[in-house]
């Protein structure tokens, strides 16, 4: 007869209760899809496992898991309770959890007696991203009072210690106010210190928040044995978990750029060595010339496989020696020894080509060289970090499984020799094969070009009245395709482009326009109502070639057997990000147009791409997408 944890059938009865009985009576529908995905994170808790959960558009699987987190937390043995860390890639969802997720929802179940005490949480982010008041107050001495936008951000930062909270703070006074990599022992404001006060606040709460990247910084802490940046936890929810393995890509590959080694002798000269610092940052020049020949100005940034020289050894010969040097140095502050270390440690990897790099060169637009040494070993990393703990963890996202397989996920997560692993799928509750047509434009002998791409987005802009998001691939198309369709509708037209958080709201109260847009406009973005009517994927998101994904190549017998295993699965979980802009709510109606010649009825990739999508009809004919809308938008759209 099989027994279950203490508490485990009661969590489940109050989690049916909560979603089914005490939600509804605060406004919230019922969702199946929900129920089962908390009924999943609790025996995964309970059974103390890694699960992969998949949930779709509108399945509510913040309010699962953090209902499963709480009822499983509520009866752990008091001397067994530690927090539980949620990490997730976007700040918009960690501020979300924080104040308004776990607020509404710790008023909901204190007032219906599940609870006896509020939820408390925290965020917890790396030091550059708050405010040091010694620093501030340096800094607020020298802005001059009639520089009135640069003097209210500063002292805003005075009562906010985030600072991602603090509106109009440029770069430039973030570098300058934020705590330093290490704390002066002997500052004057030590006991007054907002952050210090933070360190000590954040070991309190039952959940502690925080990014992939900090998530990672923590793991690699603890296997190094040095200092904790998250308190001990007993359980792990990653959300937004398909971003994770892009976040340990970063996390495990090192570099050191022109800037980087521009900043290490300008600490060396206030170290007052001035005459070593000159003389390194000399040999750093003869090393980048070693490396930039034929690149002097580029119009993009670019990346290169690393090729060692005999130029190019020889510099990095002297630079190496300068760097050990710099070891013996007297009276060098510890964090700059440390940094002065790291770099020469990567220089070396260079010089004798490690096996388990990927060394490569990235080139900014003006040809500057960072260097770069990837590790070839992210997977293996991931689990040696994570799921070796044998702590319970909850991986959720809307894509993580490629047409119904979760196992190109498994591969990049390092679980695919982890057994027992869970695997959970929940579909968007939402009418697809009612509220949503997919478009494919009529195949032609004629090569989709930009020109012909503008025309296709005229005439769907036209069909469906205006209410448009056109997502791009390349900011560089996207502003070509935007030029060749300029004047030809009366909708107001936007363009986003990075960090484009105020065109976005100008699109969102524009009511019936037209945004052009790429990158981070792909996921995480709301987009309700009527506002996207009609969704534009100019080109089939597969991943843009690089020296990792080049290695990743070579790994396999034959390019196809590479684009099926890696390149497909990569594209259709980009893909079903981009479409989940369409629908937001169970009332919302879409037109789908897909423009990629690749992804037409009959080329290619059309199979590939229906299987990343959920079933609806579809349609070549102008035709259908002007009576689409039609039947499903009512009077007041066309006004």
């Amino acid at each position: 007869m099989q027994t279950y944890p203490t508490g485990y059938a009661e969590s489940h009865h109050i989690a049916e209760q909560i979603f089914r009985e005490i939600l509804p009576r605060h406004g919230m529908a019922v969702r199946e899809e929900q129920i089962a995905l908390c009924h999943e994170v609790l025996d995964t808790l309970y059974n103390k496992e890694i699960s992969l959960c998949e949930a779709g558009v509108g399945t509510g699987k913040t309010l699962a898991y953090l209902v499963g987190c709480i009822l499983w937390q509520m009866n752990r043995p008091e001397r067994m309770k530690l927090p539980i860390v949620i990490s997730t890639s976007s700040v918009a969802l960690q501020d979300a959890i924080l104040t308004e997720y776990l607020p509404d929802l710790s008023a909901v179940l204190l007032d219906e007696g599940i609870i006896t005490a509020p939820i408390t949480a925290v965020v917890r982010k790396g030091k550059e991203r708050f405010v040091c008041d010694a620093r501030l107050a340096e800094r607020a001495s020298l802005v001059q009072p009639s520089r009135k936008r640069q003097t209210n951000s500063l002292n805003i930062a005075a009562h906010i210690l985030d600072m991602d909270h603090i509106p109009e703070l440029s770069r430039y006074d973030r570098c300058r106010i934020c705590v330093p990599q290490s704390c002066p022992r002997d500052c004057f404001m030590r006991l007054d210190c907002r952050y210090q006060q933070y360190l000590r606040d954040s070991m309190k709460p039952d959940i502690q928040i925080c990014n992939h990247n900090y998530l990672l910084a923590d793991a690699s802490h603890r296997l190094e044995d040095r200092p904790l940046l998250l308190r001990s936890y007993q359980a792990l929810v990653v959300d937004e978990a398909h971003k994770l393995p892009d976040a340990a890509r970063q996390m495990y590959t090192e570099t050191l750029s022109s800037r980087a080694m521009d900043e290490l002798c300008l600490l060396l000269q206030q170290a007052h060595y001035k005459d070593f610092a000159r003389q390194l940052r000399t040999t750093f020049l003869t090393l980048s010339f070693s490396c930039t020949q034929g690149f002097s100005k580029l119009r993009r940034k670019v990346s290169e496989p690393f090729v060692l020289t005999p130029f190019r050894r020889a510099a990095l010969i002297d630079c190496i020696a300068l760097l050990q040097n710099a070891g013996g140095l007297p009276d060098v502050p510890r964090y700059l020894l440390n940094r002065l270390g790291e770099a020469e440690s990567l220089l070396r990897l260079f010089l004798l080509e490690v096996p388990t790099r990927i060394l490569y060169i990235d080139y900014d637009a003006d040809g500057q060289p960072t260097f770069c040494a990837a590790s070839n070993r992210v997977p293996q990393l991931l689990r040696s970090a994570l799921w070796n703990t044998r702590e319970p963890a909850i991986l959720t996202s809307g894509t993580l499984a490629a047409a119904g397989e979760f196992s190109h996920t498994e591969q990049l997560l390092g679980l695919t020799t982890y057994r027992p692993l869970r695997h959970f799928r929940a579909d968007s509750p939402f009418n697809y094969k009612k509220k949503c047509l997919l478009y494919f434009p009529p195949r032609t002998k004629t090569r989709m070009d930009n020109r012909r791409m503008a025309e296709e987005i005229v005439r769907l802009v036209g069909a469906c009245h205006g209410h448009a998001l056109v997502l791009f691939t390349a900011y560089r198309q996207m502003a070509e395709v935007r030029a060749l369709t300029d004047g030809q509708w009366q909708y107001p037209t936007y363009q986003a482009w990075r960090n484009g958080g105020k065109i976005i709201q100008k699109f969102k109260q524009s009511g019936n326009g037209v945004l052009f847009a790429a990158g981070s406009c792909w996921e995480g973005i709301d987009f309700p109502g009527d506002m996207v009517s009609l969704l534009i994927i100019a080109k089939l998101p597969f991943p843009i070639p690089d020296p990792v994904s080049d290695y990743e190549r070579r790994q396999y017998p034959n390019l196809r057997d590479y684009i099926n295993a890696e390149v497909i699965p990569e594209m259709q979980k980009k893909l079903r990000q981009g479409f989940g802009r369409a629908i937001r709510t169970e009332q919302d109606s879409c037109v789908v147009a897909i423009l990629d010649e690749r992804a037409g009825i009959g080329s290619r990739y059309h199979d590939a791409a229906l299987a990343a999508l959920p079933s609806c009809p579809t349609t070549e004919k102008i035709e259908d997408v002007q009576q689409f809308i039609r039947e499903q938008k009512r009077p007041d759209y066309f006004l």
